[in-house]
């Protein structure tokens, strides 16, 4: 695993907004420290026969984010200087009063330390959240899901793109993008568009035409039915020519629920290639198995991934790495907070002003899942927010943004 996660300065960008803590009752960030989190302690409980040495440190672990102060890692964790220095000013603190970023992402390394993943035996490298993600993995959706890729075997190259593309944003909603009903593709396009409230899909696709060679960047959000439409969304790159090679970058190690490994990735990929009936599946995933064979397909892991800050403070190991690419695409709701600053912006500031420090043309597709938004039309806003909905966190809607200089 990359050593090098050290912090740069963040941006320069004057702080106009209120980075998002978690002590306001109700509010989402609120919810994930005070519901979430202590469900996900329980359903890792369930999924595993842990001893009583794990058992307490979920206990402690659990009372201390409920009604404790922020504690610092044993002194022998292998980490435990890094986090220190990452951590100064919030050791001492209630969870709820440090920003939501570094507390949820402090909260998934105290958890791997309590089921001692990282600690020499036999718990070492335990994925706390495999048994979810197997489980999805084999669930009868994935089989329909992946069935329906044959109905776009025969369909032109701008129809499956479209509905590629679609998939990987909508994550575990793919069907959304993969299956063509009798309204046809126009159809689809007009369901899954209504729910957008930014499509900058055109600019992105006039960064990657056909034979350009580009190098498309990825880095992946989820694993399971989130990773399957991303892998089939960088197959349709490769294939199609509008990208000679692709970097996946994914965590080092297992992190949030659900976040993608290479582990993970060799999964999908396994998947694809057995899937029951699914013929158009199996080829996409033999394609991208000799993808990675001939390194046309490369997946990279750096230790960044797993840090509590927003990508204004990644290391220069990791900015050479996106200076080289011809876009940058990043998935999901994490990733997106960590690209525009886990803070209260005014949500018209200009999506590329949020972005100018990032080392090059960069691009979100994203799944709305939590209060950070930026780069929307005024009139899109208004009518956002004299809907009613909780269109901010609900996951009915989603976002395909583009910095294209």
């Amino acid at each position: 695993m990359p050593t090098d996660t050290t912090p740069s300065s963040p941006d320069d960008s004057p702080v106009s907004a209120p980075v998002i803590l978690s002590n306001e009752p109700g509010s989402f960030a609120w919810g994930v420290l005070a519901k979430r989190h202590p469900a996900l302690i329980q359903q890792v409980r369930d999924a595993f026969p842990l001893g009583p040495a794990q058992q307490d440190a979920l206990d402690a672990l659990l009372e201390e984010t409920a009604h404790g102060v922020i504690e610092p890692l044993p002194a022998d964790a292998h980490d435990h200087e890094r986090w220190a220095a990452w951590g100064q000013g919030h050791f001492g603190r209630s969870w709820f009063d440090v920003p939501f970023l570094w507390a949820e992402s402090y909260f998934y390394r105290r958890l791997l330390g309590a089921l001692s993943h990282f600690a020499p035996g036999p718990w070492q490298g335990i994925d706390p959240f495999g048994p979810f993600k197997a489980a999805e993995l084999r669930s009868g959706t994935v089989d329909d899901e992946l069935a329906a890729l044959d109905e776009l075997a025969e369909q032109p190259a701008d129809v499956q793109a479209s509905a590629f593309l679609g998939a990987a944003l909508w994550g575990n909603r793919a069907d959304l993008g993969f299956r063509l009903d009798s309204g046809g593709a126009a159809a689809q396009a007009d369901r899954v568009d209504s729910h957008l409230v930014a499509d900058d899909s055109d600019a992105l696709w006039s960064l990657l035409p056909v034979g350009r060679a580009a190098t498309v960047h990825l880095v992946a959000d989820n694993a399971g039915r989130e990773l399957i439409p991303d892998l089939v969304l960088v197959d349709h790159l490769l294939h199609t020519e509008r990208a000679a090679d692709v970097v996946l970058h994914v965590k080092p190690y297992p992190y949030y629920v659900s976040d993608a490994t290479m582990a993970d990735v060799v999964d999908s990929l396994r998947r694809l290639m057995k899937a029951p009936a699914a013929a158009y599946a199996s080829e996409i995933g033999q394609r991208l198995w000799a993808a990675m064979a001939d390194g046309r397909l490369e997946v990279r892991a750096h230790g960044f991934f797993c840090a509590p800050f927003p990508y204004s403070a990644m290391p220069d190991s990791l900015r050479k790495q996106f200076a080289g690419a011809t876009v940058t695409v990043l998935k999901g709701d994490l990733n997106y907070r960590r690209l525009v600053g886990d803070q209260l912006w005014e949500p018209t500031t200009p999506f590329a002003e949020r972005t100018g420090y990032f080392p090059g043309r960069v691009a979100a597709l994203r799944t709305l899942k939590s209060d950070v938004i930026v780069g929307l039309e005024r009139d899109v806003l208004a009518s956002l927010e004299s809907s009613g909905d909780a269109w901010r966190t609900s996951g009915t809607h989603a976002l395909i943004q583009v910095r294209s200089q």
